[in-house]
């Protein structure tokens, strides 16, 4: 019935669109189409026991989008097909099924939208819908969302409806409101002709869902609100926000009933080659989910940006850092200068330089005494807003140069310290347990070098290398990574690279992933192959992460659009 539907709604989408020059619509059809897929064999090299060798050999997932527009008017639905979601993606994936479809209208200033849709208030920490793919990350709401535009410089955004839980809907339904003004258009247009812009905001979200425990008195109604400003001048821009959150019990707190609060500050500056950000974020109990009982990445209602750099290198990129939603608190500095062409350190081209500075840790937490406290999931432990946590969580501290050599040669050289705490960050312990045993604590600490080339052989023909690595005592030793890429443009793309896990302190575990692909494009299809050896790790966007278990196998993804 579903795949009936489908093809029916995409066949009635796409006849406007066909007839365009025997009629009176204007509309037209858009898309695109993702497939891909993994032939498993088995290693026993890096999984011994088989535990993560599934018992399908081959598994798949693929989607496709389909959005009709015509004028005031746009319509849209995507199917999703996994036939079985692939090793490392979350296991509710499982089917197939049209997992999102829209209706939108769109005049005057008024913008409706009926059936699934995205949306964000502020930077997130109250309310954000969005997907992320490679995560397999996909919370969009089902419902009704209005945007409207009242009065010059105000926007108003309204949403009322339930979030995407794999194939079904989540049980705790969400009822929010946004609103963002334009100070200085309108209320003081002096500041606005002095080239100053000034906007504030405020958001406002409502969780209901029922109370069905035999053991605790749950809230039904959990609200969260927020508010924001954004104020810029020449280089110079700041922007704020701050968030509050009524006591929410979940799974992610141990049901503790204790309010919630986030806070965030960023400070930039851009001039004459220089730029300098600068920002801070304390969050506490921020937790917020549709579900009570959700976990990992299910069901999440805001979003809470990490305050990291996050690192596309291989190395690097095996300690990214997971933002801790019951509480951390960081500070981010970020300076990039660029030095003029023909000076001493810019050269005949010129240099880039950046340097980048994170430090996260956990909060003041005191906690109570349960044999004393016969209260204590009333509030769990007590925290001083201007006191920091005695636990570290991550550091990371990296210099960048860019450079262009002559014509044909560029090259991009990083140095990076880094601090992980392996036990908060992977195995998820909570800070109590870290404060009764501190010398428990698995850490990771070391230095990763990379230089990156690109050359340019011939016209179209183009040469990558990288070569990065990664020096520690701690987890799985250090590693080097070397591997060349060989483009020809537009249409071709091979690749080989290998990391050696060569300082792994289990000698059986010294080993090599390698990797080789090979990626033809043509127009705005793209299709790759790949053969290797994945090694575990966690993947991480924006500072939510999945874990991804090792596999050894034959790869494609094929993508297109229209």
């Amino acid at each position: 019935m579903k795949k009936a539907f489908a093809l029916g709604f995409i066949a009635l989408l796409a006849i406007p669109s066909l007839a365009q020059e025997q009629s009176a619509f204007g509309g037209q059809l858009h898309g695109n189409f993702q497939l891909d897929g993994q032939l498993y064999l088995r290693d026993e090299s890096i999984d011994p026991t088989g535990e993560f060798f599934p018992d399908e050999k081959f598994l798949g997932q693929g989607y496709a989008n389909f959005v009709y527009a015509d004028g005031s008017f746009s319509a849209g639905l995507r199917y999703e097909n996994y036939q079985n979601v692939m090793l490392g993606f979350p296991e509710g994936y499982r089917g197939e099924g049209i997992t999102y479809r829209f209706l939108q209208f769109k005049q005057d200033g008024l913008d409706i939208t009926v059936g699934n849709f995205y949306e964000q208030f502020g930077t997130g920490m109250v309310f954000r819908s969005y997907e992320e793919r490679g995560l397999g990350y996909d919370n969009a709401m089902d419902g009704v969302r209005i945007k409207v535009n009242p009065a010059s410089g105000l926007e108003l955004k309204a949403v009322l409806g339930r979030q995407r839980f794999y194939f079904e809907k989540s049980p705790g339904l969400l009822r929010g409101i946004d609103a963002e003004y334009n100070l200085s258009s309108e209320l003081f247009p002096k500041l606005d002709s002095a080239g100053l812009r000034w906007t504030v905001g405020t958001s406002f979200m409502s969780k209901y869902q029922r109370s069905n425990d035999p053991f605790l008195v749950l809230p039904e109604n959990v609200a969260a609100g927020g508010i924001r400003t954004r104020i810029a001048k020449g280089p110079w821009s700041l922007q704020g926000e701050f968030a509050y959150k009524a006591n929410d019990p979940s799974s992610d707190n141990r049901y503790i009933y204790k309010d919630g609060n986030g806070f965030l500050a960023n400070v930039t500056y851009s001039k004459n080659g220089l730029g300098i950000i600068a920002g801070i974020k304390r969050i506490d109990n921020m937790s917020f989910r549709s579900d009570r009982n959700g976990s990992t990445i299910d069901m999440l209602v805001n979003y809470l940006s990490p305050t990291a750099q996050v690192h596309t290198y291989a190395l690097p990129a095996l300690y990214q850092y997971a933002t801790q939603i019951n509480g951390e608190e960081g500070i981010q500095l970020e300076a990039n200068y660029k030095f003029k062409r023909k000076t001493i350190l810019g050269g005949k081209y010129g240099t880039l330089v950046s340097l980048n500075y994170s430090v996260i840790q956990s909060i003041n937490k005191d906690f109570i005494d349960p044999s004393l406290d016969t209260l204590r999931t009333l509030q769990g432990y007590y925290s001083e807003p201007l006191v920091r946590g005695e636990i570290p969580y991550f550091h990371d501290f990296n210099v960048t140069v860019n450079k262009k050599i002559n014509k044909r040669l560029k090259i991009n050289a990083m140095y990076l310290n880094l601090f992980y705490n392996r036990s908060v960050l992977e195995d998820g312990l909570g800070d109590e347990s870290i404060q009764q045993n501190p010398d428990g604590q698995k850490l990771m600490s070391g230095d990763i070098i990379i230089i990156e080339s690109l050359y340019k052989l011939k016209r179209k023909h183009y040469l990558r290398t990288e070569f990065q690595h990664l020096n520690t005592q701690d987890d799985r030793g250090s590693m080097v990574m070397a591997l060349a890429e060989y483009s020809i443009a537009p249409h071709w793309f091979f690749s080989v690279q290998d990391i050696y896990n060569y300082g792994n302190p289990n000698a059986d575990q010294k080993l090599h992933y390698p990797l080789a692909s090979v990626v033809y494009t043509a127009g705005t299809s793209r299709f790759q192959l790949s053969y290797g050896r994945q090694q575990r790790g966690i993947f991480c966007v924006g500072g939510v992460c999945r874990v991804v278990p090792p596999s050894n196998g034959v790869s494609f993804s094929l993508t297109t659009s229209f």
